[in-house]
């Protein structure tokens, strides 16, 4: 192989993995989830990168307060925030354990199929994070 064959390979690598880089870049991300106006406590979020094809990077996760609020994390190393970019989010119910009679098992809290399996919600994270990742889910 030539020098410049060998160097145009070096510089592409590099060029590639830069990209790949910038392409995966996590910013914080916090906000606020509601449903029907009132703070949605223990409620899973997943905000998955909206791919088209390419690898954008791990998606993230978080789980909200008593107040709704929360802050993303990522699923693969666990730092704080999220991929830069368009994602796919589901939003569910934490389901609490029981213990007791299954018979006197309080029945389950869910959340509209929209929100979580077949999910409309998506969010496009800013380069600069944001604190305003806000949701207000209906219960109908």
């Amino acid at each position: 192989m030539s020098y410049s064959v060998r160097a145009l390979f070096a510089v592409l690598l590099v060029l590639s993995v830069f990209g790949c880089a910038q392409g995966t870049k996590t910013v914080p991300v916090s906000g606020v989830v509601t449903l029907d106006s009132k703070p949605l406590a223990e409620a899973n979020l997943t905000f998955q990168p909206a791919t088209e094809g390419k690898i954008a990077g791990a998606g993230s996760f978080a789980f909200t307060d008593a107040n709704g609020a929360y802050s993303l994390r990522t699923a693969d190393s666990d730092q704080p925030g999220a991929v830069v970019g368009k994602h796919r989010v589901e939003i569910r119910l934490v389901v609490p354990s029981y213990d007791g009679d299954p018979a006197k098992r309080p029945p389950a809290k869910t959340l509209p199929a929209k929100y979580n399996n077949q999910t409309e919600l998506q969010f496009d994270v800013p380069a600069g994070g944001t604190d305003k990742a806000n949701f207000d889910l209906k219960s109908k």
